[in-house]
């Protein structure tokens, strides 16, 4: 209802405006703090004071006095504060508040007609996802859940990077070592197993001799050439070893879970023609030019030229991933990229030249986020010295693990859990934790994973929220048991839900749907997680001061219809940040 309300304030200001003669431009919609009893504010006074030659608080009060509450179905009252318009909710508001939220389904919007393609993750196919790149996946996967919820169209794409000179180097490795040399592979996957050969291809061409070093290389510049050219028996080789690595990696991301609707080659665009079209097109570009024996892009107010061709005709990522930027545009309206800050430049370079291709490169939406680091610094993968995401996710299951089974004598639902039960909590709780506390941070702010923050039960931690839908749960479980339950939506009553932290909770549930339309247009998943914390503190205030079950059966039932509310509103928001939301804890 929130959205709805928010309307009815825009069309209220933006009327009394007119009426006044005054300009609708900017008319100030805000939400106000929390200790100011209102859904929603204006502070549109401020900007009109000049223009009018009066103080702001006698604007506000001129303005408020236009406003008839009587006209509109969720605007309760106006007031005014000082220089702001203070909109309070009517009890309709919460009536369809607590009516809507009834579905499971509360939170998500209608379908936009509109397609979009969120690629996310594309980490090079040469072994195990590190820890430190666990931010784009987790971010993406949010963002893609975001949108899907805000009635977008949206694919999961995983652009594949099979045809550079690492996949080269990793096949003629994969062909070229025998097991026997390699060590044991640290876990029983095929990315742990193929990622030696890569690192002893790697360690050859540093340390093996000159002349044994330079066949090597010829090899490798073989293969890459043999792509280049659409050369089949070439294209099934590297194939070979890439899905391999893949399929291990998907294992991995599956689980976060970060799940993908299409994986897109490289190669695809190397082989359909669309690599060398797109190379004629750029040498025709006046920016184009023949320098230190390469075709580059010299583009304007970008330092570093955009390198397109070498000199042995054999194109790069960059032209690749332009090819790639173009089918997005031919199939599909908008198109969000997820990428570490160390591919700012690289952001940059691709959406200038599509520029200069005469793109529109509005549609085009580039995230850029810093990498998690853990307390003991930063972590590296090419000499297999880093950090796995697999080595964090079991450690967060096996600390969740402990902190559920340390909690087993003071649980106060009386489901006994057994050790089944344990571990499936151990999972959602521990793996929810680790997406948690990546995604609830601003996506261009580094962040250092602490286990004692994202497992605190008591803290504003995914426990804590995850903890209020087992607490819904158990409440409906209870009743059920005991006989009572929840009205059907026409029987509801909101007005005997008259306590200060019903109501609240009520106002906190009516503002999900604008979180979601908000997250999604700004492409900020952090901000529901933000939403989530709110929701939790304004739940367990309810829990505190308004007994359900022993209420009297009027109270009851509504309380109850309150609950079922704030398990789907939860439910749905920890949903969407692909966060699984226990029954039990």
């Amino acid at each position: 209802m929130f959205l709805a309300a928010r309307r009815e304030v825009q069309d209220a200001v933006e009327s009394a405006l007119d009426a006044l003669d005054l300009p609708t431009d900017d008319l100030g919609i805000e939400e106000p703090p929390d200790d100011v009893d209102a859904i929603l504010a204006s502070s549109v006074a401020f900007r009109l004071a000049g223009e009018v030659g009066a103080a702001p608080p006698e604007v506000a009060a001129d303005i408020a006095a236009e406003i008839d509450p009587a006209d509109y179905e969720y605007v309760g009252d106006v007031t005014t504060q000082g220089p702001y318009l203070n909109f309070l909710p009517s009890d309709a508001y919460f009536a369809a508040t607590l009516e809507a939220a009834q579905d499971d389904e509360y939170g998500r919007l209608d379908p936009k007609g509109t397609s979009v393609a969120v690629e996310h993750t594309s980490a090079n196919p040469t072994g195990p996802v590190h820890v430190g790149r666990a931010r784009n996946p987790i971010i993406g996967d949010a963002l893609a859940n975001v949108l899907d919820f805000a009635g977008y169209d949206v694919d999961r794409h995983y652009y594949v990077n099979d045809a550079g000179r690492q996949m080269a180097v990793f096949t003629w490795a994969y062909e070229t070592f025998d097991e026997s040399d390699l060590p044991e592979p640290e876990r029983d996957r095929a990315e742990y197993d193929m990622v030696r050969y890569y690192r002893r291809g790697n360690t050859f061409l540093d340390e093996a001799p000159e002349d044994e070093v330079e066949a090597a290389e010829a090899e490798i510049q073989s293969i890459m050439q043999g792509l280049e050219a659409g050369d089949e028996e070439t294209y099934e080789r590297v194939s070979e070893v890439v899905d391999t690595v893949l399929g291990g990696m998907r294992e991995c991301l599956a689980r976060l879970p970060a799940e993908f609707d299409e994986f897109v080659k490289e190669t695809r665009f190397m082989r359909n023609g669309a690599t060398d079209d797109l190379v004629d097109r750029l040498q025709d570009l006046d920016e184009a030019v023949y320098e230190e024996d390469a075709w580059q892009l010299d583009l304007p107010d970008i330092d570093k030229n955009l390198v397109f061709l070498r000199s042995d005709g054999t194109s790069l990522y960059a032209t690749r991933d332009l090819a790639h930027h173009e089918w997005k545009f031919d199939n599909y309206d908008r198109a969000v990229t997820v990428l570490g800050e160390d591919h700012k430049l690289q952001a940059e370079q691709v959406r200038t030249t599509l520029d200069l291709l005469g793109h529109d490169t509005e549609p085009l939406d580039q995230v850029l986020y810093s990498y998690v680091n853990l307390p003991e610094g930063k972590m590296s993968t090419r000499e297999g010295t880093g950090i796995d995401l697999d080595d964090l996710l079991d450690e967060a299951i096996d600390r969740a693990r402990e902190e559920v089974e340390d909690r087993l004598e003071d649980r106060l639902r009386n489901d006994d859990l057994d050790p089944e039960d344990v571990e499936r909590i151990a999972h959602q709780v521990g793996i929810g934790a680790v997406r948690y506390d990546i995604v609830s941070k601003q996506p261009a702010k580094a962040i250092t994973f602490e286990w004692d923050r994202a497992l605190d039960f008591e803290a504003q931690s995914a426990p804590y929220v995850q903890y209020v839908h087992a607490r819904a749960c158990g409440i409906l479980d209870e009743a059920r048991e005991a006989g009572h339950a929840v009205p059907a939506p026409a029987d509801l009553d909101a007005d005997a839900l008259d306590t200060p932290e019903a109501r609240q909770l009520l106002a906190t549930i009516a503002r999900f749907p604008a979180v979601i339309e908000d997250a999604a247009a700004d492409h900020h998943p952090h901000v529901v997680a933000t939403y989530t914390r709110e929701f939790a503190e304004a739940f367990n205030a309810f829990y505190r001061e308004c007994p359900v079950l022993d209420a009297d059966a009027e109270t009851r039932d509504a309380r109850l219809a309150l609950v079922a509310a704030a398990r789907h509103t939860v439910g749905n928001a920890l949903g969407v940040l692909g966060v699984a939301a226990p029954e039990s804890m």
